[in-house]
């Protein structure tokens, strides 16, 4: 049975003017005496996404893009974009340049429905035991045991010599790439890291083929590094998950949503092989984040020192959607598993924490940012 509980996005005392959620959301101050009456009639805003990756976590995002998007009073200049997240950013672009905002829900909605239907031909799936404890892990797969097992000792070029990648052929069943680069509405950043250098590399609107939202969530241990034009790429959270500064000087909106899928926090230290891995893989994937927010921070508070021109000067107004508790309480393997209850369930957690954030802040984008970010990165 599929655990459909939707944790809450942080304390519920955040709720009151002020307060700071446990996610470094501020929620907003009571809206004017007649604004919920009038919401339908106020103006759109844009805003810049920021998609973190994780897998089939990334099935939270969709939900929350589904969100905004059927809301409608939401629009979006540009995404900057890491591995999951670069898929969801892909797939939102297509949607909007086929279809606008309820063709982006669409595409959204298929794409994920492909990745599941290829999943479920592939052998990684969850045990009966996994099913009864409701955290949808792989712990107890006997493929996933073997899988695990091999990938520590075997390379992926040892393991899976044709490099086949079942993700790649959704990819392109999903999208038109020549038709992509050619209309896409909005601007695309799709991160990747490049393998010799160590650098960041963004790949913009005119760059975007299936390689590059491959390389975006290249894996070392998992895919053959993607090369394209004689450089080799690894997966974009190494160097950013999701990285901002294309944000900041490739768009003119100074409203950043960060959607994040690894939790800042946990609770418990980690014992086992597979926690401590996967604790490290959240603390380094969400390093860079942490740095770029601290500069922002830095920045912003010159501006109101008047140390640094305002007018010369951007400040960035950063907003959070986020549900660590409800990450927080998955598996660690359920990164890797596209059962399709499993991704709805996901996905309507995602909808409820967008529409939560919607309630708590909507009001406020354009006007200031509803992170604590001194709390939550520094």
């Amino acid at each position: 049975m599929v655990d459909t509980k939707v944790r809450p996005i942080g304390r519920a005392g955040a709720a009151k003017s002020g307060a700071t959620a446990a996610n470094g959301t501020k929620a907003a101050p009571p809206a004017p005496e007649g604004q919920g009456a009038a919401r339908a009639a106020q103006t759109t805003k844009t805003v810049n996404l920021a998609l973190q990756g994780g897998g089939a976590h990334g099935a939270f995002a969709w939900g929350v893009l589904d969100r905004l998007l059927e809301d409608g009073r939401i629009d979006f200049e540009a995404v900057s974009a890491t591995s999951a997240g670069a898929m969801n950013a892909t797939i939102l672009a297509y949607g909007l340049t086929i279809g606008g905002k309820e063709g982006a829900r669409r595409e959204l909605a298929n794409f994920w429905k492909k990745i599941s239907e290829a999943g479920a031909k592939g052998p990684l799936q969850p045990s009966w035991f996994d099913k009864i404890t409701k955290n949808h892990s792989l712990d107890y797969s006997p493929a996933f045991m073997i899988a695990d097992l091999m990938s520590r000792i075997m390379s992926p070029y040892q393991l899976n010599p044709m490099n086949v990648n079942p993700l790649k052929d959704v990819l392109l069943e999903c999208v038109d790439f020549e038709r992509l680069r050619r209309d896409c509405p909005i601007k695309i950043f799709l991160s990747a890291t490049n393998v010799r250098t160590g650098k960041v590399k963004m790949f913009t609107n005119e760059e975007i083929r299936v390689e590059a939202v491959l390389a975006s969530g290249c894996l070392p241990f998992m895919f053959h590094t993607v090369e394209i034009d004689g450089e080799a790429y690894w997966d974009g959270g190494y160097m950013g998950n999701p990285a901002i500064f294309p944000l900041i000087y490739g768009s003119k909106t100074n409203d950043v949503v960060i959607v994040h899928i690894n939790p800042m926090y946990r609770d418990e230290v980690p014992t086992t092989a597979r926690d401590i891995m996967n604790r490290i893989n959240e603390i380094s994937f969400n390093s860079s984040l942490m740095r770029e927010m601290r500069a922002i921070a830095f920045v912003s508070k010159l501006i109101d020192d008047g140390d640094l021109d305002d007018e010369k000067h951007r400040r960035m107004l950063v907003h959070s959607i986020a549900n660590d508790e409800h990450m927080r309480s998955l598996g660690v393997t359920s990164k890797l598993n596209p059962d399709w209850d499993f991704l709805r369930d996901l996905k309507e957690v995602g909808r409820a924490t967008a529409q939560r954030w919607l309630d708590q802040n909507f009001d406020h984008v354009g006007v200031q940012g509803t992170t604590d970010i001194k709390g939550l990165f520094m």
